[in-house]
């Protein structure tokens, strides 16, 4: 229940995003009991869409505001989408030991990655990935940015087409 509470926030913060015109993933991270960081997807829509203001980088950006310097370890990440390579990287460096997602990431995903594989600073990095939390709520979210003609980011992209065909 834990999970599923946490991940309805991230969903508020993804319905913020969408609202506004942006590709609709939200983020928060909590401790066992509270949210500490909140944010959202950031410069998505236009022309010239911004790469760098993911859901995970802003509210990363915002724990580290507060000044908040306990245990890392024990607090959990939710976002409405799996996070990418970049926000998976950021996650494990910021020693965030718990990520959970709603809606796989088929085109861009970064949390299938064999840590193994990779260089010591991440291979030994202590993670478990939770997915599909909230899926439903989340793919509904995704299909209604995908199927408005304002919105051209990831226009008939993979990820859009698989959304598209999701039941």
């Amino acid at each position: 229940m834990q999970d599923e509470f946490f991940m309805a926030e991230a969903l508020k913060q993804a319905e913020i995003a969408l609202s506004t015109g942006e590709f609709p993933v939200g983020c928060v991270i909590a401790d066992h009991e509270n949210v500490l960081a909140s944010g959202f997807r950031q410069k998505s829509a236009g022309y010239h869409p911004n790469e760098l203001d993911h859901a995970e980088i802003t509210t990363l950006r915002r724990l580290m505001e507060t000044g908040i310097s306990g245990c890392r370890g024990e607090l959990s990440i939710y976002v409405t989408m799996e996070p990418c390579l970049m926000c998976f990287g950021a996650i494990l460096l910021a020693g965030i030991h718990k990520i959970v997602y709603a809606y796989e990431d088929v085109m861009g995903g970064g949390t299938r990655c064999r840590l193994a594989d990779l260089p010591s600073l991440y291979a030994d990095a202590r993670v478990r990935i939770v997915p599909h939390v909230l899926r439903p709520e989340s793919l509904a979210l995704f299909k209604a940015f995908f199927t408005c003609p304002d919105n051209t980011y990831w226009k008939n992209s993979p990820l859009a087409v698989y959304t598209l065909s999701q039941k």
